[in-house]
């Protein structure tokens, strides 16, 4: 695996210092395995959807946590196995898994929905009223509340 030398942005962005931190976490994301498969999808333009295919699981086998800015998929069921079935084919995995996603600021998770064997997250990238940019009327003296 290629190291990247982050030492130039640090010269330039001043309180971007996280920006390391969230490079090493998704490394460390991308060391996951694939199972179980998902999409990520745009509805709108701060409105995310992430769908996952979990055959096998249902609502009460599935955890959906936000930890820090880390959103935490994780399902787990007995692994005793059934005796009376026999399969001659088995292409459908029903192991434990965790997947975690790393979350931009001020991203939300707004639902989450398991239906058909996809488990559905909605998310939403919010911008606070400060972030939001604003038109400087030329002439204008702006006194900030203090």
């Amino acid at each position: 695996m290629r190291t990247i030398d982050l030492s130039p942005l640090y010269r330039s962005f001043i309180g971007s210092d996280h920006l390391a931190s969230m490079i090493d976490a998704a490394a460390r994301n991308e060391k996951q395995n694939t199972y179980p498969p998902y999409n990520i999808e745009l509805l709108e333009d701060d409105k995310y959807r992430i769908t996952m295919a979990v055959a096998g699981f249902s609502k009460e086998n599935v955890v959906i946590e936000v930890v820090e800015n880390t959103l935490v998929i994780s399902g787990s069921k007995d692994q005793a196995p059934d005796e009376s079935r026999k399969f001659l084919h088995k292409g459908i995995s029903e192991r434990n898994f965790e997947r975690k996603f790393q979350l931009g600021d001020n991203v939300k998770v707004l639902s989450a929905d398991l239906e058909n064997g996809l488990l559905h997250v909605d998310l939403e990238r919010v911008v606070p009223e400060a972030k939001k940019p604003r038109r400087i009327e030329i002439g204008n003296q702006v006194i900030e509340n203090q």
